[in-house]
């Protein structure tokens, strides 16, 4: 027998628009994670052979290990080991901040153009694969800068991190910027990571698959950006992004 129902018609009408905002998400989370997996197993054996070239290039540099990881924060404060292509001397991290500017001696000569391509970024289509990070989403921090988030900036964190996100793409000569700096890990928390925590969470309030995709193709042709200087003493910003996909 068929209990009756006694709620009110905007307690009804209340309850199936939350059901249906649940679906709703599920759907964009099912979909968002499916597209990761489809382009990073496509990416890891479609770029195969030029990770393979990048490896051999790293190791024949100076004979040092050819990854480097490193512990980041990642969805809902917790801790992964992302991977790279190794960019700096075997003892870097010891010897100098955790941040880089431009002309930083320790990054190696393989590296600065691993890095300047981004191709140092590909290892990490294996973090996508294991569920830690997203292709797009607000790049992870070392655990000793997430300590610096406000409590409204620690909302990032429940975000699936990425390898590129809007923040990456308006910070590309993010290193010739700390080059001007007295103390460049004081100035990169005090100006560049609250400007990208600000990007990303603008950003993941209305982004979607075609949004992301269009993320993917500026962070790998970036001369189709069009930059001018914007906020933080001089950075190149992305002053076009936001133009489209429209919101």
């Amino acid at each position: 027998m068929t209990r009756p129902d006694f709620s009110s018609p905007d307690e009804q009408t209340s309850g199936v628009e939350t059901r249906s905002a649940l679906l709703s998400v599920k759907s964009a989370s099912f979909a968002k994670r499916s597209y990761d997996v489809l382009f990073a197993s496509a990416g890891l054996v479609l770029l195969s052979p030029l990770m393979l070239l990048l490896a051999a290039l790293v190791k024949a540099g100076d004979g040092g290990p050819v990854f480097y990881c490193q512990w980041r924060v990642g969805l809902h404060g917790r801790r992964f080991r992302i991977c790279k292509f190794r960019t700096m001397t075997p003892l870097a991290e010891g010897a100098g901040p955790q941040v880089t500017s431009d002309g930083d001696p320790r990054v190696t000569r393989i590296g600065r153009f691993l890095r300047k391509t981004k191709f140092d970024e590909l290892p990490q289509l294996w973090n996508v694969l294991k569920g830690e990070m997203s292709l797009v989403g607000p790049r992870p921090e070392v655990p000793k800068y997430v300590a610096h988030y406000t409590v409204s900036q620690r909302s990032i964190l429940n975000l699936k991190p990425g390898i590129t996100a809007r923040a990456t793409l308006c910070f590309r000569d993010e290193e010739r910027l700390l080059s001007q700096a007295d103390d460049v890990e004081e100035f990169y928390v005090k100006h560049c990571l609250p400007l990208k925590l600000q990007l990303d969470l603008e950003y993941a309030a209305r982004a979607n698959l075609l949004s992301d995709t269009w993320i993917i193709f500026r962070t790998i042709l970036p001369w189709w950006r069009r930059a001018a200087n914007r906020s933080a003493g001089g950075v190149r910003m992305e002053q076009d992004l936001g133009a489209w996909p429209p919101a």
